[in-house]
């Protein structure tokens, strides 16, 4: 990984979105042809993300794979007559050529090896959020669609909904005056399913549940009951990310766009203590970023909370009789205030008074998922590809790390991807995999 590549996916990520690219040539399809699609994971979000991928006209699905056999009613159903598979790295070597695209709804851990597998193959991909496990997977998936010229899109679909849409426009028209200061926040906390903070007692997994490609890269360890599949497993810290890796790439995501941002210089994380087989509880995230042309100074910094924490309401400015909502995020201009809640409308304040003299723009709502295969066709890029939800997910997972090491601000130097002088943060920047599921570096 070249500094020269990295630079140039840093800058183009702070780039105007949705730029038209020489495509990947589809095999010479003609106009009732359609997108062969695959499924790595097919129930939970998988179902969502299949279910609405396959509502388009133009998509034919050609494999579903899921660990657990007992999860392919909802998709058979709707589409009938599609191969099932238990590991994606068969059904994507089958399959082969028959596929053009692949949507991945695994686990956090499995991202990057999964839809690595299927990039390096030349398919296009739609990839849940985070993006990826670690910020050096994060890193590498944004390289290689790069480099293979492909087509993708990261599954946080409220990128989409007009509301965000809107304040990205908002910003960006000046409405608030340039920005000095950004507030996140979330109800959920890094324990938001078990609250537990030990392994439980090992159980056998039942006869449909693939226990060892569920682990898949992760380390191994006994199957138990109720704890980690089906949808607990975002609890763990070898499995998923926490509230940050849950909600930071949906609510972050138009701060990024509306002010764009792209690496921050450093991160501090406050929480009242973890271990390290599962993420924290309440936590506080600070990130420290270079200014741009939308912010106020030479650096923004930007807060998460979550677990339930939220700013100070007086920072909103807003009239005495309302509150912040339960998730969102507060922009704090030279000229005014924007609430951007999660999901709904922006709201505009100046001293404890509505911004009612400001002619909004007309925005209108995408689908994410139909964006996403109209640009595969199309042989453009979306909106969401990994040149821009890549640096979102780079932060989350530095945030990640940052919560190991509460109190401790960590300065970071996205060119070297290294944090500087704490060499037990770096490591944590990346991870070891089993055998059978490594992610390679992208040369």
């Amino acid at each position: 990984m070249t500094i020269m590549m990295i630079s140039f996916l840093i800058q183009s990520s702070a780039l105007g979105l949705g730029a038209v690219v020489c495509p990947r040539v589809l095999k010479a399809r003609s106009s009732v042809e359609r997108l062969q699609v695959a499924c790595i994971g097919v129930n939970g979000m998988g179902w969502a993300d299949l279910s609405s991928v396959g509502s388009h006209s133009q998509v034919q699905f050609v494999g579903f794979c899921d660990i657990d056999s007992s999860r392919f009613g909802q998709a058979d159903q709707k589409f009938p007559g599609v191969a099932h598979f238990a590991d994606y790295r068969e059904m994507l070597t089958q399959l082969g050529d028959k596929v053009d695209a692949v949507i991945v709804s695994t686990p956090d851990h499995m991202h990057a090896p999964a839809a690595m597998m299927a990039m390096n193959m030349g398919k296009h991909i739609y990839c849940q959020k985070p993006l990826a496990h670690t910020v050096w997977e994060s890193r590498q998936m944004s390289l290689l669609a790069q480099k293979r010229n492909l087509t993708t899109q990261m599954g946080n679909q409220i990128h989409s909904a007009a509301e965000y849409r809107l304040g990205v426009k908002i910003i960006h028209q000046g409405v608030i005056g340039k920005v000095r200061e950004v507030h996140s926040w979330v109800g959920v906390q890094g324990r938001q399913y078990n609250n537990r903070i030990d392994r439980p007692e090992a159980s056998v997994a039942p006869k449909n549940v693939e226990w060892d490609l569920w682990l898949g890269a992760a380390p191994e360890r006994p199957f138990a009951p109720d704890v980690y599949h089906p949808f607990k497993w975002r609890d763990w810290q070898d499995f998923g990310s926490g509230a940050l890796g849950d909600f930071g790439c949906h609510l972050l995501d138009p701060v990024f766009g509306a002010l764009e941002l792209t690496a921050p210089t450093s991160v501090v994380a406050a929480h009242s203590g973890t271990n390290n087989e599962v993420w924290p509880g309440p936590e506080t995230v600070t990130y420290t970023f270079p200014g741009t042309k939308r912010t106020a100074g030479s650096s923004l910094q930007v807060h998460w909370r979550d677990g339930g924490l939220m700013p100070p309401r007086e920072l909103a400015q807003m009239p005495d009789s309302m509150e912040l909502p339960k998730a969102g995020s507060l922009f704090l201009g030279e000229e005014g205030v924007m609430v951007l809640p999660h999901v709904g409308m922006p709201m505009l304040f100046r001293n404890k008074q509505s911004i009612k003299d400001v002619a909004l723009p007309n925005v209108q709502a995408g689908n994410h998922w139909h964006d996403w295969v109209d640009a595969v066709m199309e042989g453009k890029k979306t909106t969401d590809g990994f040149d821009f939800a890549g640096p979102i997910s780079e932060a989350v997972q530095l945030g990640n790390v940052a919560a190991r090491f509460p109190g401790q601000a960590l300065g970071w130097d996205t060119l070297s991807l290294k944090i500087s002088g704490v060499e037990s943060a770096n490591r944590l920047l990346t991870k070891t995999y089993r055998a059978g599921f490594e992610v390679k570096e992208v040369v």
